[in-house]
């Protein structure tokens, strides 16, 4: 299996976000035995460091999300998985309960592996972190054409691209894609051989700080498309409801603590930012091309909103023309989808991936 993962250079380790794989893993323990589901008190959650994954961190090392669990009588146990691939195989082959990942590696990973999992709180999408960048000031999308473009193949970085190329009339033939992982894509740009590159922050960041680069597309013009999430074994959700009300008050409350402008605000921005490897300036930056899904109402309209299902459909597309929606797919539809009000994509007998917004309407009316 391919491993993609993402690099943080002022960790000197890898950590990653993006990636879009072939669905995995583990096949003979891809699911949930039925008494893992069952009534229980302790539960396991997985996350990696990313800038819309700080709360979770937060939320634990504050305490809120120990107040919440306490609240519904269980025990929650959040932990940090440094290789991100690495914590979805391991909620897949189901060590874990929950884990923070992308919509496209949901589907790709545990929806295409048969490992039934639900979408509980919708966190935020990239709003800018991802873009498309080209050597020469004053340059457009269109410029390139016939150009070579390092890139994490498969990734999101992949799936961007795409859409830029569909949006401006070309196609993914009309570039010559070089395959470049994460770790190296900034030191690959730096050469004169490369003249394009799409990547995230914050590599984004150290590519635009290069003299005579010029940003021609990013996440921003595809809103709503690459979504950060935190996902729960739909079993275990609907055998224990008390997770998923113990999770989205702490999300919540932690969301609350970060819209403000107090003290308390500012020294969670400065925890969440010290603890992702950055500053308070850094996390900031990255916050700013985020868009944070902070009231629960706004995530609860997206998430039954007809947009989603629009862009979901693409995803679900490019992973099937790339492969990834693995061995045997005949079709985009091979996984169902399954969105509020009964909306559905996909084969609707093998349903392995739902957005439920029951959680996040049940935070922002109050009643968690």
């Amino acid at each position: 299996m391919k491993m993609l993962r993402r690099f943080f250079p002022w960790r000197g380790q890898f950590f990653s976000r993006r990636l879009c794989l072939v669905g995995l893993v583990l096949l003979g323990s891809a699911g949930q035995p039925a008494s893992a589901a069952a009534d229980k008190t302790s539960f396991n959650v997985a996350w990696s460091i990313y800038v819309g994954w700080m709360p979770w961190d937060y939320a634990d090392q504050s305490g809120i999300l120990k107040k919440w669990a306490t609240k519904y009588g269980i025990k929650i146990k959040l932990t940090q998985i440094n290789d991100y691939v690495e914590s979805i195989n391991q909620y897949t082959a189901g060590m874990f309960d929950a884990c923070a990942m992308t919509n496209m590696d949901m589907l790709t990973i545990p929806a295409a592996g048969g490992v039934d999992s639900t979408a509980l709180i919708l966190g935020d999408f990239s709003n800018g972190n991802d873009g498309v960048v080209l050597k020469g000031k004053g340059k457009k999308l269109e410029d390139i054409r016939g150009q070579r473009v390092n890139l994490v193949e498969l990734s999101v970085s992949h799936y961007l691209l795409v859409r830029a190329l569909t949006g401006a009339g070309m196609r993914e033939r009309d570039v010559k894609i070089v395959n470049t992982s994460d770790a190296d894509v900034v030191a690959a740009f730096s050469t004169p051989a490369s003249t394009a590159v799409v990547t995230w922050k914050p590599q984004l960041s150290t590519v635009l700080a290069m003299p005579g680069t010029q940003l021609v597309f990013d996440s921003s013009k595809i809103p709503g498309e690459i979504l950060d999430l935190m996902v729960v074994n739909t079993a275990t959700l609907g055998a224990n409801p008390k997770l998923g009300k113990a999770l989205a008050g702490a999300w919540y409350e932690t969301m609350a603590v970060m819209s403000k402008t107090d003290a308390a605000a500012r020294a969670a921005a400065e925890t969440m930012a010290k603890a992702s490897g950055t500053d308070a300036a850094g996390y900031a930056s990255q916050l700013a091309t985020t868009r944070l899904f902070v009231a629960p109402a706004d995530a609860y309209q997206f998430v039954t909103g007809d947009g989603i299902i629009k862009n979901m459909d693409l995803v679900r597309k490019f992973s099937f023309d790339h492969g990834i929606l693995g061995q045997g797919a005949g079709s985009a539809d091979v996984v169902g989808i399954q969105f509020p009000g009964g909306k559905l994509l996909g084969d609707a007998h093998n349903v392995k991936m739902r957005f439920d917004p029951s959680y996040m309407k049940m935070a922002a009316d109050g009643t968690l």
